[in-house]
C-alpha cells in the first residue's frame, strides 16, 4: 500500500512538474508575442531594414534649337555584399556577367579582409541584362538603377559639351562647368532586405529624387556640323597638326560653332588621349601676326592723327630697327593707310605703331579684349598674354604692332572682330542661351568701324584674303601667317595660318577665326589654308540663317541643299 501511495504522489509531482514547465513555455511565449511584441519586430526590422540612395537623373544639354547633345539613360550596376556572398556560387556569377573567374576571386578576397560590406561587381549594364543576372537570385548579389551619359553628336561638339567620369561627374567642356546645376540631387528610401540581401519591400522615402536642370547652349548644331566638317578636311588635306575654328554672332556675342581638330567621341573612352580632348579656340593662345594688323589700324584711326589718304614710305623693302630687320613680302615702295592692309606690309604697320606710340596701341589692343579672359566659362579659358612694358624698344612696338610678342586665342579674335562689325562695341562671348545681356564695351566710333569695315574689305577683294570670297556674300578679313616658336627659337619650317573676318559686310551678322596649326607643304599662308576655309563656312552659314545676300546674285547657282 505504501509503494502504491509512494508511486501515486511522485507521479503527480512529475505531472505537475510538466506542467509547469508547459505554463512557463506558453508564459514566455504570450509575454514575447503581446507585451513584448513590438520590442522584437523594432529589433528585427533594425537589423533587416537599409537606406538605399536613388540615383538623380542628370540634365539634358541641348543646343539653341533643342537638339540633344547629351542625354542620360538608365543602367543597371550589379554589386555585391561580401559577407553574404557564397564562393561556391562564383563561377555562375562570372558567367552570368562574362568576367574573368580569378579576377572576381581576387577582389572579394580583398574586400573580405577589410570587412566590406560592399563590393562592384559590374557597372552600368544594360537594364535587360542585369535583370537577367539578378533574375537567378544569387546569394549577397543585388543590382541598382544609375544613369550613364550619352552624346548624340559624338565629337562633332565633344569640345564644348565635354563628358563626365564613370560616377557621371563632370571632366571636361560644359559638363564639367556646369556640373552642379546638371546634377542634380539623389533621393533615399528605406527598405526591408531578406537574408540574402533582396529588397523584400519599399518602407518609406525619405528624401525625394530631384532631377538635374537641363542646359541650352548657344551652340547651333547645323552650323556645328558644317564648320566641324570643313575644319576636319582641311587639316587632312594639309597634313597640320591641329585646327581650331569658331563662328559667333556679331551683335549677341553667342558661340554659334566652336570646332577643333583633333577631336574625341565621348561614347568611345578607349584611346582617349588629354591632346584630342584640348578646347583649342578657348585654351590655346598663339601669336597671331598679320591677323592684329587691323586693331593697329583701328586704334591709329581712333587716335585721330591718322587717315586713309595718308602715304608711307615703305621702300626698299626692308626696315633696320635696334640691329634687327623686318621685312616685307616685296619692296612695295610708297602705300596708302588702307594699301598697308591690302598688301599686308610689316613696314607700314611698324611705322604707323612708332608713330602712335605704344601706351596708345596698348590700350587699344586691351580695349579689344587681348590679355584678359573673354568670359566665356568653359574650362582652360585662356587670357593670351599682352606684355606692357615699362619702356619699348623700337623693334618691340614694331614686331609687337605687327603681332608678334603677344599672344591670343581663337575666340578673343573673334570677339575682337566682332567689334569693328558691331558699330565698334565689342561683346562679352557667351555659350548659354538665355543669359542676360551681354555686357558692351565701347572700343571705336561708329565712323571709324566702318572705316575699318571697308578696309577690311579690299583685303579681301585685292588683298591677300582673296580665296576667302563668297559668290553670295561680301566678305571683309585678314590673313595672317606666322612663324611657330621651337625651342625659345622661330622655326623656318613650321608656321600657324589664320583668317578673321566677318559677313556679310552692309550688315554684319556672323564673325568667324579659322586657324590651322603647322600645314605641311608647299602651302602654308594663311591666304592660301585658311582662308578657304573660312569661304566655305562663312558662306554656307549665312545661307542657313536666311542671311540674304548682299552682291548682284542673277548668274549664280544657290547651292539648295544647303538651304534646305
Amino acid at each position: 500500500m505504501n509503494s502504491l501511495l509512494q508511486y501515486t504522489w511522485r507521479h503527480y509531482l512529475v505531472f505537475a512538474v510538466l506542467i509547469a514547465l508547459a505554463g512557463t513555455v506558453v508564459f514566455r511565449m504570450a509575454w514575447l508575442q503581446v507585451y513584448n511584441k513590438q520590442f522584437y519586430i523594432d529589433q528585427g526590422e533594425a537589423r533587416m531594414q537599409r537606406v538605399d540612395n536613388i540615383s538623380a537623373n542628370r540634365g539634358m544639354i541641348v543646343d539653341r534649337r533643342g537638339e540633344p547633345l547629351a542625354v542620360s539613360s538608365p543602367v543597371t550596376t550589379i554589386w555585391g555584399d561580401p559577407k553574404l556572398m557564397a564562393p561556391s556560387s562564383f563561377p555562375e556569377l562570372a558567367a552570368h556577367l562574362d568576367i574573368p573567374l580569378a579576377n572576381l576571386q581576387k577582389r572579394y578576397k580583398a574586400q573580405i579582409g577589410k570587412e566590406s560590406r560592399f563590393m562592384y561587381l559590374k557597372r552600368r549594364m544594360i537594364p535587360s541584362y542585369a535583370s537577367s543576372v539578378l533574375s537567378h537570385k544569387i546569394p549577397g548579389v543585388e543590382g541598382y538603377v544609375e544613369y550613364k551619359r550619352y552624346y548624340p553628336a559624338g565629337e562633332v561638339v565633344s569640345g564644348v559639351v565635354g563628358l563626365t567620369n564613370i560616377d557621371d561627374i563632370g571632366q571636361e567642356g560644359a559638363e564639367l562647368t556646369f556640373n552642379s546645376a546638371l546634377v542634380g540631387e539623389p533621393g533615399k528610401k528605406r527598405v526591408l532586405k531578406d537574408l540574402y540581401g533582396n529588397v523584400v519591400r519599399d518602407v518609406e522615402s525619405i528624401q525625394s529624387v530631384s532631377p538635374g536642370a537641363n542646359l541650352q547652349l548657344t551652340i547651333d548644331m547645323r552650323l556645328q556640323f558644317l564648320a566641324y566638317k570643313e575644319l576636319k578636311n582641311a587639316v587632312a588635306e594639309f597634313g597640320a597638326h591641329s585646327g581650331s575654328a569658331i563662328i559667333m554672332d556679331v551683335e549677341s556675342g553667342e558661340v554659334l560653332a566652336l570646332v577643333n581638330q583633333p577631336s574625341f567621341n565621348p561614347n568611345d573612352r578607349a584611346g582617349l588621349q588629354y591632346d584630342q580632348m584640348r578646347n583649342r579656340v578657348v585654351t590655346d593662345a598663339f601669336e597671331p601676326g598679320s591677323v592684329v594688323k587691323p586693331l593697329t589700324l583701328a586704334a591709329a584711326l581712333e587716335s585721330g592723327k591718322f587717315t586713309e589718304s595718308m602715304v608711307f614710305n615703305t621702300a626698299p623693302g626692308f626696315l633696320r630697327l635696334n640691329s634687327h630687320t623686318i621685312r616685307d613680302a616685296h619692296n612695295y615702295g610708297e602705300l596708302t593707310f588702307e594699301e598697308i592692309l591690302t598688301k599686308s606690309s610689316n613696314i607700314g604697320t611698324s611705322k604707323i605703331a612708332m608713330e602712335l606710340g605704344a601706351e596708345n596701341l596698348w590700350n587699344k589692343f586691351y580695349g579689344f579684349g587681348l590679355g584678359q579672359l573673354p568670359g566665356i566659362g568653359l574650362p582652360g579659358e585662356a587670357p593670351g598674354s599682352l606684355p606692357n612694358r615699362a619702356s619699348w624698344k623700337n623693334i618691340e612696338l614694331a614686331t609687337f604692332s605687327y603681332g608678334y610678342g603677344l599672344t591670343v586665342t581663337p575666340l578673343q579674335l573673334a570677339a575682337a572682330y566682332g567689334a569693328i562689325a558691331n558699330q565698334g562695341l565689342r561683346v562679352e562671348p557667351s555659350i548659354v542661351s538665355g543669359k542676360s545681356e551681354a555686357r558692351q564695351i565701347r572700343v571705336l566710333s561708329e565712323r571709324n568701324a566702318d572705316r575699318m569695315k571697308a578696309i577690311l574689305e579690299k583685303a579681301v577683294v585685292s588683298g591677300t584674303g582673296k580665296k576667302s570670297q563668297s559668290k553670295l556674300y561680301r566678305i571683309a578679313g585678314k590673313t595672317g601667317t606666322v612663324h611657330k616658336l621651337v625651342n625659345g627659337r622661330y622655326s623656318d619650317d613650321k608656321y600657324i595660318a589664320s583668317f578673321a573676318g566677318f559677313a556679310p559686310v552692309s550688315n554684319p551678322k556672323l564673325v568667324m577665326v579659322v586657324s590651322i596649326d603647322d600645314p605641311v607643304g608647299e602651302k602654308y599662308y594663311g591666304g592660301e589654308v585658311a582662308a578657304p576655309v573660312f569661304g566655305r563656312i562663312m558662306e554656307a552659314a549665312l545661307q542657313i540663317q536666311n542671311v540674304a545676300p548682299d552682291k548682284n546674285i542673277e548668274n549664280v547657282e544657290l547651292n539648295w541643299e544647303v538651304l534646305l
